[in-house]
């Protein structure tokens, strides 16, 4: 057996989860079923909803969490990945779980899991982490958890949950090393976390990704639901949260709450109309300058980018200012010339991540024909001292590309100390 970590202060817990990410883990269930099952199965005790998809799980998942907090229930929050510290990832109620909490949820999992598991074959990053989740959320007793997959769905370490309804809010191509180059393929991954007899609950979605969900569903013998059948005749909720694309968020969120009716009644409230969901078109003064973060980085949310953009110039008059920085080549190719049709300016950074396109490569992927000039910097450049140096005062400057560039610049104007981010898998 191994020696027992020193998992003593929030520090020396965090290293000690993120070590587990350098070690060199498949992705498959039977590790994060064992670890369950040593645990007393956690992720029995709360009802729950499920979501995948390509795009827009994360703000789904607010929305549901923010409509069933406004009528009373205790709302466990399960999303991946964090912005600036990992407690983010599990909240209760929108409350994150405190350094202690966690700590002490961390000592408990190894002294289950060390006697089982062999030091080569140790539970992932990312199966410890959702563990602790369905331990802390059966802990306090939620009425209700709302369990946001990591990647894929399939194969996915929440997907050992059998929940009340599931959620497929988009597919599009992105992670294609890992779930296909396909939309067939990635649908019938993303259509993994479908349960026998279990409603399901589908997006606007490319014809051939639903048909690959609806054969799904009929072998599981679940009922497929689809957003489209709902709001047919009748208008989509409104919500603070900017682009029609959150109104599609919105409409899955309703509609899985009137899915649900029975088990978990709720009363028509105002809350999808003040969502807190960071990164997401998310505007913020910084001197006399606005700055919008926006966490688009794949094909599919690109779509959503530019009428977002569009919308912006219509308001100003004018293009703005962006800042980007990709991971990725294949995204890359995507979304630079989208971006260099509407910025004014572009700055090309390059985020702290293995996989990060160099600003080199970022130059070379731009489409030849722009007029564009790019300028190449550095976040410690463009927002040292807590300010922002790019553009005037009264200036629109658009940050999109990467959660973690947004994570980078928000380090640096707030100067607080995060934990690691990890790298874009979760």
């Amino acid at each position: 057996m191994q020696p027992e970590p020193d998992l003593q202060t929030i520090e020396r817990v965090t290293d000690w989860l993120y070590s587990l990410r350098n070690r060199t883990s498949k992705f498959g269930l039977e590790r994060m079923q064992l670890l369950a099952e040593v645990a007393g199965h956690p992720e029995k005790s709360s009802p729950c909803i499920h979501l995948a998809g390509t795009n827009g799980k994360g703000s789904t998942a607010a929305m549901l969490e923010a409509l069933y907090r406004a009528n009373g229930y205790t709302v466990g929050l399960y999303t991946s990945p964090h912005l600036l510290r990992l407690n983010e990832r599990i909240q209760i109620n929108r409350i994150a779980i405190s350094d202690a909490e966690l700590c002490e949820q961390v000592r408990r999992l190894v002294k289950t899991a060390a006697p089982v598991f062999k030091p080569e074959n140790f539970p992932s990053f990312f199966e410890c982490i959702t563990l602790i989740a369905f331990k802390y959320f059966a802990d306090r007793g939620v009425d209700l958890a709302i369990i946001e997959t990591g990647l894929g769905g399939r194969l996915d370490a929440t997907n050992i949950v059998t929940p009340h309804l599931s959620i497929i809010t988009s597919i599009g191509k992105d992670h294609t090393d890992i779930l296909g180059d396909s939309i067939q393929a990635i649908a019938k991954e993303k259509a993994g976390i479908l349960k026998s007899e279990v409603p399901a609950l589908i997006g606007e979605i490319p014809e051939e990704a639903e048909a690959v969900i609806t054969e799904q569903a009929q072998d599981l013998k679940c009922r497929l639901h689809r957003l489209a059948d709902a709001f047919k005749t009748r208008a989509r909720p409104k919500t603070n949260l900017v682009g029609s694309y959150q109104q599609h968020n919105a409409a899955l969120a309703l509609h899985a709450t009137e899915l649900l009716e029975d088990r978990f009644p709720v009363r028509p409230c105002d809350a999808l109309k003040s969502i807190h969901w960071q990164g997401r078109w998310e505007r913020r003064l910084l001197g006399k300058k606005t700055l919008i973060f926006d966490a688009t980085h794949n094909a599919e949310a690109g779509q959503q980018l530019e009428e977002n953009l569009q919308a912006t110039i219509k308001e100003l008059g004018k293009k703005p200012l962006i800042i980007t920085g990709i991971l990725g080549e294949e995204r890359a190719r995507v979304l630079l010339p989208l971006l260099s049709q509407y910025a004014r300016e572009l700055y090309l950074l390059e985020p702290n991540q293995p996989r990060a396109c160099t600003v080199e490569n970022l130059l070379k992927l731009l489409t030849p024909s722009t007029t564009l000039k790019p300028i190449t910097s550095s976040v410690e450049v463009l927002f040292s001292e807590g300010a922002c140096h790019v553009g005037d005062d009264e200036d629109v400057i658009v940050v999109t590309g990467s959660i973690y560039l947004i994570a980078e610049i928000l380090i640096q104007i707030d100067g607080i100390k995060p934990d690691p981010i990890g790298n874009d898998l979760i």
